[in-house]
């Protein structure tokens, strides 16, 4: 008696979905036999209460068969549905392709990861620390109090600046990353912090407000100014690519003794590409280390003055303005 039943709610279905010519059509059959309400395997189940107990087990699984069955029916007739859809579509072979517009790095990260790749094949290990510092990161420790007039050119972008005692501004440089890494590591040390820095600059050719840097150190016992020149030079012929004329002038920073401008010649006329110097040891006793046993030396150029040299930028500007004429070149 059941297995009649089965058997020709079956044999309706397949007879149904044989017509069915379009999604309303099969959408109306899938309720009509699957659907949760009013669905005729529900009613079915329904039944269940009036067979026998000891042959309840064995309708239930048939009943599952047969919606398992009417499910993968109603899915693969859909999928066959579509299919058949899409396949009458006229076709235009010969209308013109679409242009997929692919995404590219910015020029600035370009030259920055070629920077960094550079230091990397020297040995030199990265560092990272936050973009929101503290006045003691970012300037005491690195031997400019708050009296030091190089603050002029940084004290700026502070967040509440009534606390005095514990004052934060966004880094004006990546230096503090320097003092975070020698107060958590031990000499010898050779690392580069590539990051975002910000001063009070107003935007011009030359200038912005945001700008990228990348700064260096190395912290071991007698390491001299020869190293440093060595080490710089040989940085600045492998991002430039040809024999370049290297020259260092005397030059002044808080937290380097000597210090120097490094300078290159690139069409016929020097050029300055980054500061430099040894680790004033003044620095190296805020930070526990014994400046008598051992020395360094530091040095920190712009990413987006490396950039405008290197490619012959007119303005700084051009790197921010997301003028795709200009940024499709790179």
């Amino acid at each position: 008696m059941h297995d009649e039943v089965i058997d020709s709610l079956k044999k309706e279905f397949i007879e149904k979905l044989n017509k069915i010519k379009d999604n309303p059509s099969l959408l109306a059959l899938k309720g009509e036999f699957v659907g949760r309400k009013r669905g005729k395997i529900n009613e079915l189940f329904k039944q269940m209460g009036k067979i026998p107990a000891e042959k309840r087990k064995i309708f239930g699984q048939a009943i599952n068969e047969l919606k398992s069955f009417f499910e993968q029916e109603l899915k693969q007739f859909e999928r066959n549905l579509k299919i058949g859809s899409l396949s009458q579509k006229e076709e235009d072979w010969t209308l013109p392709g679409y242009k997929i517009d692919i995404g590219s790095k910015h020029l600035l990260l370009q030259v920055m990861d070629e920077v960094i790749d550079i230091f990397l094949k020297m040995g030199y290990h990265i560092e990272d620390g936050p973009e929101v510092e503290t006045d003691y990161y970012n300037f005491t420790a690195l031997n400019i109090p708050e009296e030091h007039p190089a603050r002029d050119e940084h004290d700026t972008f502070y967040i509440d600046y009534e606390d005095r005692d514990n004052r934060y501004l966004l880094r004006t440089h990546t230096s503090p990353v320097q003092i975070r890494t020698m107060l958590k590591k031990k000499p010898p040390l050779k690392i580069i912090i590539p990051g975002k820095v910000f001063r009070k600059d107003e935007p011009d050719d030359t200038h912005s407000p945001v700008f990228h840097q990348l700064e260096g150190l190395v912290v071991g016992k007698k390491i001299s100014m020869a190293d440093l020149k060595g080490t710089l030079t040989t940085f600045l012929k492998a991002l430039f690519k040809e024999d370049v004329q290297v020259r260092f002038r005397p030059s002044f920073f808080p937290f380097t003794e000597p210090s120097a401008e490094v300078d290159v010649m690139m069409n016929g006329e020097w050029l300055e590409i980054l500061g430099c110097g040894m680790v004033d040891p003044a620095v190296f006793e805020n930070v526990g280390i014994d400046s008598e046993e051992y020395t360094g030396f530091a040095f920190g150029l712009g990413i987006d003055r490396i950039a405008m040299v290197k490619y012959k930028a007119r303005s700084l500007r051009l790197f921010y303005e997301n003028d795709l004429r200009f940024l499709r070149q790179f």
